[in-house]
């Protein structure tokens, strides 16, 4: 088994049998020892992070299973905090896909001359590129062609996607009385097929989510979503 990378809350292995494996840290992201999904730095450590994202990553990936669409999950092993995918290939050097249903975080803090905190949103989608120095910039579509970095259909694909996993979560989230405020994404290409697919994870470390206007931090969402 081979490190290829090492993210901030993931490392990524190459198995012998081509396959990836990723290990869940218990490191989130946030700056100044705050939890911020949003965030491109690791600020803090929370003992169990990983395993609890891992368990609800397992969770949401046989959900979206069970509705047909595409992931890149094989197996996951919670114990060891690791799970093993499909091999794909990211978009330019990596995107994020951020569904937004309550205006907070980034989107408030750029268009605060315009919406209020907390304000409802019709799940707006927005992408972002993955690129600390420049701290991960929101992108256009005609950007994103006019640059390479996919092509229309996949964009559009990529969208419809963004917006069906995230409804399925929100209505998970809704039915054990949790609003989902938002949810960040990551996609990439098959590497066999080159078809569109949910990778990465989804776990209480890229959402944000409230109960009774009270935010959820990340090991508590784990706790109130499986008892």
């Amino acid at each position: 088994m081979k490190r290829i990378y090492e993210g901030k809350t993931k490392d990524v292995y190459e198995l012998e049998n081509g396959t990836i494996q990723l290990k869940f840290k218990d490191d989130v992201t946030g700056e100044d020892g705050v939890f911020d999904p949003g965030a491109n730095t690791v600020g803090l450590t929370i003992e169990g992070a990983g395993r609890a994202g891992l368990r609800m990553t397992e969770y949401f990936f046989g959900k979206l299973a069970g509705a047909g669409i595409p992931t890149h999950f094989i197996a996951a092993d919670p114990d060891n905090q690791t799970m093993n995918v499909r091999r794909a290939d990211v978009f330019g050097k990596g995107l994020e896909v951020i569904c937004r249903y309550r205006a907070v975080g980034s989107f408030l803090r750029r268009y605060g001359a315009y919406a209020e905190e907390g304000q409802p949103l019709d799940a707006f989608v927005e992408v972002t590129i993955k690129d600390d120095e420049r701290l991960d910039p929101p992108i256009s579509k005609d950007a994103l062609v006019e640059l390479g970095i996919l092509n229309a259909g996949e964009y559009d694909t990529l969208k419809q996607l963004t917006k069906q996993i995230s409804a399925i979560v929100k209505g998970e989230l809704a039915d054990r009385g949790l609003e989902l405020y938002d949810i960040k994404l990551e996609f990439g290409r098959d590497a066999e097929t080159g078809d569109v697919l949910l990778i990465d994870e989804i776990s209480g470390g890229n959402m944000r989510v409230y109960k009774d206007g009270d935010y959820i931090e990340p090991l508590q969402l784990e706790q109130l979503l499986f008892g």
